[in-house]
């Protein structure tokens, strides 16, 4: 079968020919229905150097994936060939304490568990990808696999994150969104759905801008130097109480401190490589600061509920796994609106 693999560090992409997985005991092969094109992939493909990751290409890239059951190995119960499910992406070890609770993207023995799917080991850019274990599927129901594919990282990632600051969106309160691309537009929706607090979305590109008041902000806000007064003036000077910085670049990071009130959440998703300097007097009284991982299998089905009855649902174009390099391009170029789906 064709697959799409990243084969040295620092290189394009490359359709590759690969034999067609075979699952052992206790795994499934999934036949994809579509896989999402991630802004992480970009890093993996032309950032990281050779050694910077305790693994090797080549791999098959995709690590946002949904389809149907294939092939079951021995000992798998309560799933059927045909079935349509999403695959859970962050795998982990499946024994500790965490994974043992849903908490995978957090595993105790990430040595012990081996690189995710299109994250060391082969993805879904393919007509067919290898699951190690049951558990790591999640049935889809009614939902279409090519829609559902991106909701496993790009929505599953800001929902983690909202659901940590839900007790801070209250009525009365301010979230503000910053990059509403794949991750950011999702982010809004699910903000606007699950909390009633006011959504400010921040992005330097019109178009982004525009899926954001589609998906629910109130107030849009273009990057640059302008953009810290003007969400100070849309929160009446208080401040925000979360902050959601969707790229995590060090200029998106410092707005999030100049607009984050005292006692609020500043919480990095986007892995652009920022930092930030802190201390006593660096970002405002009992700021929290934190950053996340993907989220937990539960958080999955929680969304995929959601998603169900048509309360979120990720903005998509559709590639041919032998136009998968281009949505890679179109990634780079900042062009895509939402997400890119390759259905192999």
């Amino acid at each position: 079968m064709r697959a799409l693999q990243l084969t040295a560090w620092q290189h394009d992409p490359e359709l590759r020919d690969v034999a067609e997985p075979d699952p052992g005991p206790g795994e499934v092969v999934v036949k994809i229905g579509g896989a999402g094109v991630c802004h992480s992939d970009l890093h993996l493909l032309y950032e990281f150097p050779p050694g910077l990751m305790p693994y090797s290409p080549p791999f098959t890239l995709g690590h946002e994936n949904a389809g149907w059951v294939h092939a079951l190995g021995a000992g798998v119960t309560g799933l059927e060939v045909g079935e349509p499910v999403a695959v859970y992406g962050a795998w982990g070890c499946g024994h500790c304490i965490r994974c043992r609770r849903g908490d995978e993207n957090y595993c105790v023995n990430p040595a012990a568990a081996g690189a995710p799917g299109g994250l060391g080991r082969d993805g879904g850019m393919a007509p067919y990808l290898l699951v190690p274990s049951s558990r790591l599927v999640v049935p889809l129901g009614d939902l279409d696999p090519v829609a559902a594919a991106p909701l496993t990282d790009a929505g599953l990632t800001p929902y983690h994150a909202i659901r940590r600051s839900l007790p801070k969106l209250v009525p009365g309160s301010t979230a503000v969104a910053i990059g509403v691309g794949g991750l950011g537009h999702l982010g809004v929706q699910l903000l606007a759905a699950l909390t009633a607090t006011r959504v400010i979305a921040v992005d330097q590109r019109p178009e982004a801008l525009e899926l954001a008041r589609a998906s629910g902000a109130e107030v849009t806000v273009t990057a640059g130097p302008d953009a810290a007064a003007e969400i100070r003036d849309a929160t009446g000077g208080v401040g925000a109480d979360v902050v959601l910085d969707f790229v995590g670049a060090e200029a998106t990071m410092q707005l999030g401190v100049k607009v984050a009130r005292p006692m609020g959440d500043l919480t990095v998703v986007g892995i652009a490589g920022g930092s930030l300097p802190f201390g006593f007097f660096s970002v405002p009284y009992e700021l929290s600061l934190q950053t996340t991982y993907w989220g937990s299998v539960p958080e999955l089905m929680e969304l995929l509920a959601l998603a169900r009855r048509g309360v979120v649902r990720a903005e998509y174009t559709t590639f041919s796994l032998a136009d998968a390099p281009q949505a890679y391009e179109a990634l780079r170029s900042g062009t895509l609106r939402g997400r890119a789906v390759v259905v192999p």
